[in-house]
């Protein structure tokens, strides 16, 4: 599948970090991790302090799949409404997948103070903007939704946004205190470098082809003619795995991203937020740790690459139009433009659990805007159930809900 077109900002901004060979011998391990995107490189992290003997494969180069493309938003904020969600599972499920979420952040910057880490981790406020008039009113029961559940936040008036941020055509918003951004394709070479030192074993251009199962562990074959036998697979193949699960439980939608010049002088003012709105679908925005304003959206509910790629160039010039009907004052030239694929579920929560049709086995997927942060609680997850403990989110992150 073809996850990314054009060549990602963070492609070209970090080059060639670190290669790995491919597997060409029989392996034996207690856990295989297959993909090597921010989800896999946490998983292995998580392993790899909980003590297990641990191989990551990916089919790719390291990190080249949708971690090489996603603009490394880091929210608590899921894509569906604190309240509305209540209304699909009930208030304690969806107060605790925001929390989960809020409390990821914090367990991201740990990591990559742990690791000494040079991915531009950066604590920010988000701002949730009201872009149309009739929106105020359910984006003010979302701001009573999320202070009732003690989540620090301040509503703002149309008046306040252009006063504080000079932004433009909005009708008020949520402030929330907890946010942050980094580097993501950064982050995983680095955290891959610090566990291969603790014994993980990385290897990439690496495709599993065929599993057999045995009753405690699978054999796995992969393209090289190499086998692993390994006691647990888990499964952190993003989008891709709507090429192994035919349940119809995520739509993949093709979106769009552009990146300015630097010029640290002018956008520093934006440094310290990141922003999103109520359109359907939403804009966002976020600056870089290099200087540079990235806004992205204008997503299309289909998944064709060729499709996708001849869109390009219509949405680059209606992101820049959303940039300057909202920030008039700022100048936006363009650097960098790309499209991906991610993908959005029923209720806006991942699929973090085991499947039926995959023994001695769990999948870790983090879909829509949290995908980092659902990874992050994915991590705490899957070390619950190697233990054989139980975990209090499985119930609403299962297949099959």
């Amino acid at each position: 599948m073809d996850l990314k077109s054009n060549e990602p900002f963070w492609l070209i901004k970090n080059g060639l970090i670190q290669s790995f060979p491919s597997l060409m011998e029989n392996k034996t391990c207690d856990v295989l991790i297959v993909g090597g995107g921010i989800t896999g490189s946490l998983i292995a992290h998580q392993c790899i302090t909980d003590g297990y003997d641990t191989i990551l494969i990916d089919k790719r180069e390291i990190a080249n799949g949708s971690t090489s493309a996603t603009t490394s938003m880091l929210q608590y904020e899921i894509d569906i409404p604190l309240y509305k969600l209540s209304e699909i599972i009930g208030d304690e499920g969806a107060v605790a997948s925001f929390k989960a979420c809020s409390d990821a952040i914090d367990k991201i910057e740990n990591i990559t103070k742990q690791i000494h880490s040079k991915a531009g981790y950066k604590s920010k406020k988000s701002l949730y903007f009201a872009a149309r008039k009739k929106d105020v009113q359910w984006l003010q029961k979302e701001f009573e939704a999320r202070k009732n559940s003690g989540f620090s936040v301040k509503w703002l008036e149309a008046s306040d946004i252009f006063n504080q941020y000079r932004m433009d055509k909005t009708y008020g918003g949520i402030l929330s205190s907890k946010g942050a951004s980094i580097d993501a394709f950064q982050l995983v070479h680095e955290i891959l470098s610090y566990n291969q030192k603790k014994g993980l074993q990385i290897y990439d251009r690496t495709e599993l082809r065929k599993v057999k199962s045995g009753k405690s562990f699978n054999l796995v074959t992969l393209s090289t003619g190499a086998t692993i036998k390994a006691k647990k697979i888990i499964y952190c193949t993003g989008y891709e795995s709507s090429n192994m699960i035919k349940d119809n439980f995520v739509k993949l939608i093709s979106t769009y991203a552009i990146v300015s010049e630097a010029k640290p002088e002018l956008y520093k003012k934006y440094n310290d937020l990141l922003v999103w709105n109520t359109e359907d679908p939403y804009i966002y925005m976020r600056t870089t740790d290099d200087g540079r304003i990235l806004i992205g959206g204008e997503d299309e509910e289909f998944f064709d690459p060729e499709k996708r790629d001849n869109l390009i160039a219509n949405k680059e010039q209606k992101l820049l139009r959303s940039f300057q009907k909202y920030l008039p004052e700022t100048e936006f030239k363009c650097d960098f433009t790309w499209a991906g694929t991610f993908g959005v579920t029923k209720d806006g929560l991942p699929y973090i659990g085991e499947h039926k049709g995959y023994p001695n086995s769990y999948f870790v997927l983090g879909f829509g805007g949290n995908g980092i942060t659902f990874s992050v609680t994915g991590m705490e997850m899957v070390s619950f159930w190697l233990k054989g403990e139980k975990h209090k989110l499985t119930e609403w992150f299962k297949f099959g809900r």
